[in-house]
């Protein structure tokens, strides 16, 4: 059903000629043009004027990528289904108010006919014509409408069940979008909570590392000390016994 709905937008935008394009792009994939010329069976040029016409309505959406040999960038495509729906849905609204008006018109206003030229004119139209043809100069005949307001609204029923069946496409299509949202905040939660892991982890090594140049620089300290400090003592002794030999400042030697 939505591929049919789509063949429609396509025809209203683009015309017959691109109706086989609507199953090459209803993918969740991108489509790379060239294969789309290639299985469409035209050039290029005609596929890109397609997708051109689709993308100014926004029905179409693109990514390109750069070709590393050639140095160019080719695009790929694929429709953007929830545009696509809302396009025909304002489209099917449209018509519906055109012929809802066109009934109300029928119902409330005369019109009139020439038989012979098969011309139609409204009541203010006829009387500004004296009620007659002016390119055939025979009399206008009152129109019977009730046929005519049989067949609009029979088409304006047919609207109310595609509007129906549209309204079915974009609830999917919503259903499918939210639950894409979900998986993504589901995917962007765990991305969160495994980067805060790894943070905490790498907090904890770098505290792990800086505990162990603590206690390497301690060790070595402890090291320099116990080199050192048995040369302070030699040293503080020599010079505690170098003070008990030496005699006093200002102390006279006695002369024998």
């Amino acid at each position: 059903m939505l591929n049919e709905l789509l063949g429609e937008i396509v025809i209203s935008v683009v015309g017959k000629q691109a109706t086989e394009i609507v199953e090459l792009l209803n993918t969740p994939k991108y489509v790379n043009e060239f294969l789309l010329a290639k299985k469409l069976g035209v050039t290029i040029n005609q596929t890109r004027n397609m997708l051109y016409k689709m993308s100014d309505y926004g029905l179409v959406s693109s990514v390109r990528k750069k070709d590393k040999k050639k140095g160019w960038y080719t695009y790929s495509w694929r429709f953007e289904i929830s545009k696509c729906l809302e396009f025909l849905k304002d489209l099917l609204l449209k018509n519906k108010k055109e012929i809802e008006e066109e009934i109300a018109s029928r119902k409330l206003k005369r019109f009139y006919v020439c038989e012979s030229c098969g011309l139609e004119y409204d009541e203010d139209q006829a009387l500004l014509m004296d009620f007659t043809c002016d390119e055939c100069g025979e009399v206008f005949t009152v129109k019977d409408s009730s046929k005519l307001i049989k067949d609009l609204e029979k088409a304006l029923t047919k609207i109310n069940a595609k509007l129906k069946i549209v309204e079915v496409e974009v609830e999917k299509e919503r259903g499918k979008l939210d639950k894409k949202k979900a998986l993504d905040l589901k995917k962007e939660e765990k991305e969160i909570i495994k980067k805060k892991a790894l943070q905490k982890k790498k907090r904890e090594l770098n505290k792990k590392v800086q505990k162990a140049e603590n206690e390497k620089s301690l060790k070595k300290s402890n090291k320099k000390v116990k080199k050192v400090l048995p040369k302070m003592k030699s040293a503080a002794k020599k010079e505690k016994i170098r003070k008990k030999v030496s005699p006093k400042k200002g102390k006279k030697v006695s002369k024998k």
